[in-house]
C-alpha cells in the first residue's frame, strides 16, 4: 500500500476509549508524517482532541459531513454502525481493530481464560496496522488543555497543599468502590497530611459525590472540594493534571489522568487486567480482589451484583488503600 494522502481514524465513543486512541493517532503520525489525519467521533467527545498536534480536523458523528477521499480508513469502533458509515465515506483502503469479544465473553461466561498475557488496548489497536509499519513508541496517552483550561485548575488549589484526585464515578455499579469506602480513605488521609481532596465526575456522578460528601465528618469536609458536574471535560483533565495522585475506579477519567503521567491507585471490581484496560505506561498501583470465580461477572459492567455480595469492590480494604496512598504522599513530602 502507498502512503496515503489522508487518513480517517473513527472512534465514537467513550472517553478512556479515545485517549487511548491518542498514541494511535502519534503513531500515525510518525508513520506518515505528510499525510492528513482526520478523527470522527461523537460530539461530547470532540474537545478531548481538538488541541492535539497529528490532527487537522476532528469531526462530530451525524453532524459534520465527510467530503474528502480517504487514502485510509483506521475504524478502531468496528461495529455495525461505523461499517454501515463507511458505506458514505469515500475511502480507498480500511482497517479494523479485531476486538475478539469472543475471549472476553468465555471468561466472563464460563471462567476460560484464552488471553496468554495483558494486552494493552493500545497495541491492540496497533496491531492492524503493523503491516504498514506502525508501531507503538514508548510514549503514553496525551491530551492537551488549553490556558483557560488550566486557569481554571489554578483556582481550585490551596498554596502548600497536596492535592489528591479522587474519580470514584463509573458508568456501571460494578465499577463502583462503594462511597462510605472512599469517605473512609478521605477521612483517614486528612488527618495525616496537609491534602486537598478533589472529588470529579460527571452531573451523573453527583450524586455518587453527595452520598461521598455526607459520610464524611465537619473537619473531614473542610478538605474536600466537589468538583463533580461543575467542569468541563478539559477542565477537569487540567484539574486531574495538576494533582499529585489520583485514586480512580477503572473509568474514562482514570485514562484522562494517565495522559499526563500522574501515579494512579486503580480500584477494580468486576473489571479484570485481561481486558486490557489497565493505565497505559504510566505508575499504578492495582487493588482487585483476586481467586473470585464470579469475577468477570462481565466484559463491561453490571448495574447490580449478580451475587449480591458484591465482593470483587466490598473486600477491597480502605486500609491498605490508605497506607498506599500514605506512602507515596510521605516520599512526596520527603522530596
Amino acid at each position: 500500500m502507498s502512503s496515503p494522502e489522508r487518513i480517517l481514524v473513527i472512534r465514537l465513543s467513550s472517553i478512556g476509549d479515545i485517549i487511548l486512541v491518542t498514541p494511535v493517532l502519534r503513531a500515525l503520525s510518525l508513520r506518515f508524517p505528510e499525510a492528513s489525519i482526520d478523527v470522527l467521533t461523537r460530539r461530547p467527545f470532540v474537545p478531548l482532541l481538538l488541541g492535539s498536534p497529528y490532527l487537522d480536523s476532528v469531526y462530530a458523528y451525524g453532524e459534520d459531513v465527510l467530503q474528502a477521499h480517504y487514502g485510509l480508513v483506521v475504524d478502531l469502533q468496528n461495529n455495525l454502525r461505523t461499517r454501515s458509515l463507511l458505506g458514505h465515506i469515500s475511502h480507498s483502503a480500511c482497517l479494523r481493530y479485531r476486538k475478539e469479544n469472543w475471549k472476553k465473553l468465555l471468561l466472563v461466561r464460563t471462567g476460560l481464560n484464552m488471553y496468554r498475557s495483558s494486552v494493552p488496548v493500545v497495541h491492540r489497536y496497533l496491531e492492524g496496522l503493523k503491516d504498514l509499519g506502525v508501531s507503538p513508541d514508548e510514549s503514553g496517552c496525551e491530551l492537551w488543555p488549553g490556558d483557560e483550561d488550566r486557569a481554571f485548575a489554578s483556582g481550585v488549589h490551596e498554596p502548600g497543599s497536596l492535592v489528591l484526585g479522587v474519580c470514584f464515578g463509573a458508568k456501571h455499579y460494578t465499577k463502583r468502590y462503594p462511597p462510605d469506602r472512599f469517605a473512609r480513605v478521605i477521612e483517614w488521609l486528612v488527618k495525616r497530611f496537609p491534602l486537598r481532596v478533589l472529588l470529579l465526575g460527571g452531573n451523573e456522578d453527583r450524586a455518587h459525590a453527595d452520598s461521598i460528601m455526607g459520610l464524611l465528618s465537619g473537619p473531614a469536609r473542610d478538605h474536600v472540594q466537589n468538583l463533580s458536574g461543575r467542569c468541563s471535560l478539559m477542565q477537569t483533565a487540567a484539574v486531574l493534571e495538576s494533582c499529585d495522585a489520583v485514586l480512580t475506579n477503572d473509568t474514562g477519567l482514570m485514562h484522562m489522568a494517565s495522559a499526563f503521567g500522574k501515579p494512579l491507585f486503580v480500584l477494580f471490581g468486576s473489571s479484570v487486567r485481561e481486558f486490557g484496560f489497565l493505565p497505559y505506561r504510566v505508575p499504578f498501583r492495582l487493588f482487585e480482589v483476586d481467586g473470585l470465580a464470579c469475577r468477570p461477572c462481565s466484559h463491561v459492567g453490571r448495574d447490580s451484583c449478580p451475587k449480591g455480595h458484591f465482593r470483587c469492590m466490598n473486600d477491597i480494604s480502605p486500609e491498605d488503600v490508605s497506607a498506599a496512598l500514605a506512602e507515596h504522599f510521605s516520599s512526596l513530602q520527603r522530596s
